[in-house]
């Protein structure tokens, strides 16, 4: 495993630079992957508002302005902390022609000095077309092996008939030497823009997460299903890929059927904060709001739940369906393309469109009410999720993906970028 800038812990084997959001549980879970590998990982983490953990083991450049000074051996920053570096990020975006420019000659100067064997972009939008215009940048010889990771369902699904970005699209499927998809809808997409079904490899259909924890993560739900009374609703926020409101007003409808319970709403945003207020006394004193929480505290919620309630309107294979399979909970889901090719109702799942309250209250109300319902799904669901998305088995696939992508390119030694 790496741990500092300093040093090249491991010499002749893989160098591999991930590019996305230090911040996201999904980052540190596929990245973990390689934790205990003999590979020198980094994370070029793109600019939020929050940084990677102070704790994480993977070395990280920070592009965003720090709040406080990082003085840790791991971090290496674009910016100085404060003022100072927002002043930096102002001066030097103005000389460069904007913010974006400055972050892609880091990115660049990083993989001339460092000469990673592979860089893997963590989605397409912003990783991958921020990576095409540093690529294009880079002499030949300089252009490492390019993983391009589709995010689930948002990197194509609207974007794909969008003819203004329709080029740079098809422009970065056709650049990476390989593709990674959770789903084969993806695939399809692909081919329809000219790129050939080799580009996927045989790891594809792959979580983006690398898969759950499933031994651990079944043994954590001690309490039978039907025997449990919590609904979670993990991502209650509003976007282009999800709605909030028919799920309040859907919770609203199937109260009186439901109660008693409890409901977790994770990730609010502000707008579904506002409608859940609006909700009867009786059920808004039932309903816990947060809008981040730990990823521990998350899965723990999973595992007291009966349900987990995530219609949406576009999605890959969620994560948080596995989740909720390997702990047992009943996914309520909608029934995309991506989501039918993997399971069924009423033998894994049930089935509501995230803009029809009155789908997503029955289904709601006949998961919280049929015991013999809840308790098949999990037993036909654990045997599932251990087959398709179990990171004891995923893990051990990717790390010889890697191993095979640079096989026969590791005869240059690390630079000090």
């Amino acid at each position: 495993m790496s741990s500092t800038f300093a040093s090249d812990p491991h010499p002749g084997r893989p160098r591999i630079l991930f590019v996305g959001f230090g911040e996201s549980s999904h980052t540190h879970s596929w990245v973990d992957l390689l934790e205990h590998e003999t590979f020198d990982v980094r994370l070029f983490d793109l600019p939020t508002s929050t940084l990677p953990p102070d704790d994480w083991w993977v070395p990280c450049y920070i592009t965003a302005v720090p709040a406080r000074p990082q003085r840790h051996s791991s971090r290496r920053c674009l910016y100085p902390s404060g003022r100072l570096g927002w002043l930096a990020r102002r001066v030097q975006g103005r000389l460069a022609g904007g913010p974006d420019r400055v972050i892609e000659g880091w990115l660049g100067r990083a993989i001339r000095t460092w000469r990673p064997h592979v860089v893997h972009t963590l989605g397409l939008d912003p990783a991958g077309f921020l990576y095409d215009r540093v690529r294009r940048a880079l002499e030949p010889s300089q252009r490492p092996i390019w993983v391009l990771q589709l995010r689930g369902g948002s990197d194509l699904t609207l974007s794909r008939l969008d003819s203004e970005q329709l080029p740079a699209i098809r422009g970065a499927l056709a650049a990476a030497e390989w593709i990674l998809s959770d789903n084969l809808v993806n695939l399809r997409w692909a081919r329809e823009l000219g790129i050939e079904d080799s580009r996927f490899p045989p790891l594809v259909p792959v979580p983006g997460t690398g898969g759950v924890d499933v031994d651990g993560l079944w043994a954590a739900a001690s309490t039978p299903v039907a025997e449990r009374r919590a609904v979670l609703w993990p991502k209650a926020y509003e976007s282009p890929w999800s709605k909030a409101l028919p799920v309040v007003e859907a919770l609203r409808r199937a109260w009186p059927a439901i109660a008693p319970c409890s409901i977790d709403a994770l990730a609010t945003s502000d707008e579904a904060r506002a409608w859940i207020r609006t909700l009867p006394d009786e059920l808004r004193g039932t309903v816990t709001v947060s809008t981040r929480v730990p990823r521990a505290t998350s899965l723990e919620l999973m595992s007291r739940a009966r349900v987990m309630l995530a219609p949406s309107l576009i999605d890959g294979t969620p994560n948080t369906m596995f989740e909720a399979m390997a702990c047992g909970a009943l996914p309520l889901v909608s029934p995309l393309e991506t989501i039918r090719g993997v399971v069924g109702e009423p033998d894994n799942v049930l089935f509501a469109s995230n803009l029809e309250p009155g789908e997503i209250a029955a289904a709601l109300v006949r998961a919280m009410s049929d015991d013999g319902l809840v308790a098949r799904c999990a037993a036909a669901n654990l045997e599932l999720v251990r087959r398709i998305g179990d990171r004891a088995t995923i893990g051990p696939r990717v790390v010889a993906f890697y191993e095979h992508l640079t096989a026969g390119d590791r005869g240059s030694t690390a630079g000090a970028a």
